[in-house]
C-alpha cells in the first residue's frame, strides 16, 4: 500500500500505556473533492500528495499545502497505490477496470496499463516484482507482475485468500505481508518471495476485520489496525509472533510508519484522539491529535480508513478526515515526531501601572524537555504594539517559571512566552493578559438638554482635560429616527486650550457624542449631550372677507355662512400628524373648545375646515402643533405654531 525509502531499526514493543488525550489540530486543512477514499501516498520527491477515489473513478494529486493540482480520471474503482523506490512511477489497482495502471508521478499522467485479474485490490512491491491481490468476497487471490524484462509478465493464482488482502512490503524486501481485511479473524500471512513464487512462512489473527498494516523500514516488523483490539499490535515478520503493540483506542482504522521507524496510529473514532505518534522503540505517544469538526456537521471529524501517510522526510505527516456530511480534507500535520510544548501564563488580573507585577507558570510536555531550558518574554501594550522584549525566563527543574516586570502603559498588558523548540519538542507559546490601571481625564460637552429651532446651526464644543500623548476627540452626531445612522461629524487634535468645536445644522433631535480613546496613562471617557429641535409650522387662513388689527392681534372675519379653511404647513416626516386645537374668549379668559390630529400629506401640508352652526360675536383662535411622540413620531421637540384669530359676523 505504500513505500518507504529508508532502513531503520524498529524496537520491539512489550508494553505501552495509555495517556489522557492533549487534542491538537492539524497544521492546515484542505477540502478533497472525492466521495470515497481507499489509499494515500506521498511522493516527496515532486512533493505530491495522491488520493484514491473509486467512487468517483479517479485519483486526486495535491502538493503539500493539499492545493488540488490535478485529477486523473477513468480510473473506475481505484483503491490500492504503490510508489516505486525512486518515486518516478505510482502504481494504481483499478478494480473496474481488471488492471494496474502505471501513472508518471511527474507529469501525472497515465503511460501504461496491465491488464492483470478480476478486480484487483492493493499493490506492493517487493522481490523485484509489483505484487497484487484480487478477487470478490470468498475468491481472493495473489498475482505478480514482473516487469524485469522487456515485456511484463503477469501471474496469477499464486496464493488463495477468502478475500483479496492488503499488501505491504520493507523497500528492497523479499518478504511480503498480506492482511485480509473482511474477515473476523484477520488472518495476516507473510510470504517469502524471493524466487517470484511466494511461500507461505508464517500467519497469525490479528484481531477482527482489519483496516490496514505497515511494515517497518527495516522489514522486521509489521503493525495492524483493525476493528479489534482497541490497540496496533506488532508482529515479528519472520514468524509473526507478537512483539508488543501501540496504545490506541476505538476502533483503529489506519497505520503508517515513516523512515526512521517513527509510527502513526489511527482509530475512527469522536469520543478519543484521532491519531497516535510513536517515536521508534517508544511505548508512549509523543504526539496526538484530536480532529475538530470542519463545518455544520454532527460531530468532529473522523479518520478514514488507510488515511495516513509519511512525508519520505519524516517531517510531515498526512490524513485524510471526513464528516457527517460526507465532506472529506486532507490534512497535513507539521513536525508530528515532536512533543507538544504547552506554556501556561499567569499574570494578575488587575496591576497599578508603573507598580511591579509577578508573572508566573509552567511549562510541560509528553516528553520530558531539556534542564534549564529559557523562555523568551514579551509585553504588549499600548506603547508596545508590536511587542517589547524582556530578558529571557529560565524554566526550573520542575518546569515552573516566574519573573517580575513593571508595566510602563496602562491599559490591557499582554505577556508572551515562548519556546523555540528542540529536536524532541515543538515550539509552544502562551499569554495572558493584565488590566493596567490609567488616571481619569476630565471630558465635557455643552449644550445637552437644549432645545433649538428648526434648522438653527448649533456648535458644540468638546472640552479634553489633562492626558499623556493622545490630543484627538472625536464628535459623533447620531439624528432621531431609525432613518439616519450615528455619524462621526468631527475629529481631530483639541487647541491649546483643549477644546474641539462643530457646527451642526439641527433638524431632529439630536444625540452628539464626545470620544476619547485614551493613552497609555489616561482611560477613554465618553460623554453625550442630548439636544432638541423644533419643527417648522405654519398656519394659514383662508376664505375670510375681511382682516382687522384689534384687541392686539389681527382678526380674520368671517360671514356665518362660511365655513373657514386652514392650512397647517409642518416639517415632513412619515405618517406624521399635526394636532388642531380651538379656543374661545369669554369674560377675559380663553377656553378651549377642544382639539383633533390631522394627517399630514407627504409634502407636509394639512387643510381642516371648520364647519357646523357658527356662531357670530365671539372672540376665538386656533393652531397648529407637533407634539413629540402624540404626532405619530419622536423625532423633533414639540413645537407650538402660531395662534391665528377670527370671528363670525352676521
Amino acid at each position: 500500500m505504500r513505500s518507504l525509502t529508508a532502513a531503520t531499526t524498529l524496537a520491539v514493543l512489550f508494553s505501552s500505556a495509555v495517556l489522557t488525550a492533549t487534542p491538537a489540530s492539524a497544521d492546515a486543512t484542505r477540502s478533497l473533492p472525492v466521495k470515497q477514499t481507499a489509499d494515500i501516498v506521498v511522493d516527496g520527491v515532486h512533493q505530491r500528495v495522491f488520493v484514491s477515489d473509486p467512487s468517483n473513478g479517479k485519483i486526486v494529486v495535491t502538493d503539500y499545502a493539499g492545493t488540488v493540482v490535478k485529477q486523473l480520471t477513468s480510473l473506475p474503482g481505484v483503491t490500492g497505490l504503490e510508489l516505486s523506490a525512486d518515486s518516478a512511477v505510482l502504481y494504481a489497482a483499478v478494480r473496474g477496470a481488471d488492471a494496474i495502471a502505471a501513472i508518471d508521478t511527474a507529469t501525472q499522467t497515465e503511460t501504461t496499463r496491465y491488464a492483470v485479474a478480476d478486480q484487483p485490490q492493493s499493490v506492493a512491491l517487493a522481490g523485484g516484482r509489483l505484487w497484487f491481490s484480487y478477487g470478490s468476497n470468498g475468491d481472493g487471490n495473489l498475482g505478480s507482475v514482473d516487469l524485469s524484462g522487456t515485456e511484463p509478465v503477469v501471474t496469477t493464482n499464486l496464493a488463495d485468500f477468502y478475500e483479496a488482502p492488503f499488501l505491504d512490503a520493507a523497500p528492497g524486501a523479499t518478504t511480503l505481508l498480506a492482511g485480509e481485511p473482511g474477515s473476523s479473524s484477520a488472518l495476516v500471512a507473510a510470504y517469502d518471495v524471493s524466487t517470484g513464487a511466494p511461500t507461505r512462512t508464517a500467519a497469525v489473527s490479528a484481531g477482527s476485520f482489519l483496516n490496514d498494516l505497515a511494515v517497518t523500514p527495516d522489514g522486521e516488523h509489521v503493525v495492524t489496525a483493525s476493528g479489534s483490539p482497541y490497540a496496533h499490535p506488532v508482529f515479528k515478520t519472520s514468524d509473526l509472533s507478537e512483539a508488543g503493540s501501540y496504545a490506541s483506542n476505538t476502533y483503529p482504522n489506519a497505520v503508517a510508519i515513516a523512515p526512521d521507524g517513527s509510527v502513526a496510529a489511527g482509530v475512527d473514532g469522536w469520543y478519543n484522539p484521532d491519531v497516535y505518534v510513536y517515536k521508534p522503540g517508544g511505548t508512549t505517544s509523543v504526539r496526538e491529535y484530536d480532529f475538530p469538526n470542519t463545518g455544520d456537521t454532527s460531530g468532529s471529524d473522523e479518520l478514514a480508513n488507510s488515511g495516513l501517510a509519511w512525508a519520505p522526510d519524516g517531517s510531515r505527516l498526512f490524513a485524510v478526515t471526513y464528516n457527517s456530511n460526507g465532506v472529506y480534507s486532507l490534512r497535513r500535520l507539521d513536525a508530528p515526531t515532536k512533543a507538544k510544548t504547552a506554556i501556561t501564563v499567569t499574570a494578575p488580573d488587575t496591576a497599578t501601572r508603573a507598580k511591579q507585577l509577578t508573572v508566573k507558570g509552567k511549562v510541560s510536555s509528553k516528553v520530558a524537555l531539556p534542564a534549564g531550558i529559557k523562555l523568551t518574554a514579551t509585553r504588549t501594550d499600548l506603547e508596545n504594539t508590536s511587542g517589547k522584549a524582556l530578558p529571557a525566563v529560565t524554566v526550573k527543574s520542575d518546569g515552573t517559571y516566574s519573573f517580575t516586570d513593571t508595566p510602563t502603559a496602562g491599559g490591557k498588558v499582554t505577556y508572551t512566552l515562548k519556546y523555540a523548540g528542540d529536536a524532541d519538542h515543538a515550539a509552544g507559546t502562551g499569554s495572558d493578559s493584565v488590566a493596567v490601571s490609567r488616571a481619569k481625564t476630565t471630558l465635557t460637552l455643552n449644550n445637552n438638554g437644549k432645545v433649538y429651532s428648526y434648522g438653527q446651526d448649533v456648535k458644540f464644543t468638546a472640552h479634553l482635560g489633562t492626558t499623556y500623548k493622545n490630543r484627538k476627540v472625536e464628535i459623533w452626531a447620531d439624528p432621531f429616527g431609525g432613518d439616519k445612522a450615528n455619524k462621526l461629524v468631527k475629529s481631530g487634535t483639541v487647541n491649546s486650550s483643549g477644546n474641539l468645536s462643530v457646527t451642526l445644522d439641527l433638524k431632529r433631535d439630536t444625540k452628539v457624542t464626545a470620544k476619547f480613546a485614551g493613552d497609555a496613562r489616561y482611560a477613554p471617557r465618553t460623554v453625550s449631550s442630548t439636544v432638541g429641535a423644533k419643527v417648522k409650522v405654519s398656519t394659514a387662513v383662508s376664505r375670510h372677507y375681511k382682516t382687522k388689527y384689534t384687541w392686539g392681534h389681527t382678526y380674520y372675519y368671517f360671514k356665518k355662512s362660511t365655513n373657514p379653511l386652514f392650512t397647517t404647513t409642518m416639517t415632513a416626516y412619515p405618517d406624521r400628524r399635526q394636532r388642531m386645537e380651538f379656543e374661545f374668549y369669554y369674560d377675559g379668559t380663553w377656553y378651549d373648545l377642544g382639539s383633533e390630529y390631522f394627517a399630514l400629506g407627504s409634502a407636509g401640508v394639512s387643510k381642516v375646515q371648520l364647519t357646523g352652526e357658527h356662531e357670530t360675536g365671539y372672540r376665538m383662535r386656533v393652531r397648529s402643533s407637533y407634539i413629540n411622540s402624540s404626532s405619530g413620531d419622536t423625532v423633533n421637540s414639540t413645537t407650538h405654531g402660531a395662534w391665528k384669530y377670527f370671528i363670525f359676523t352676521s
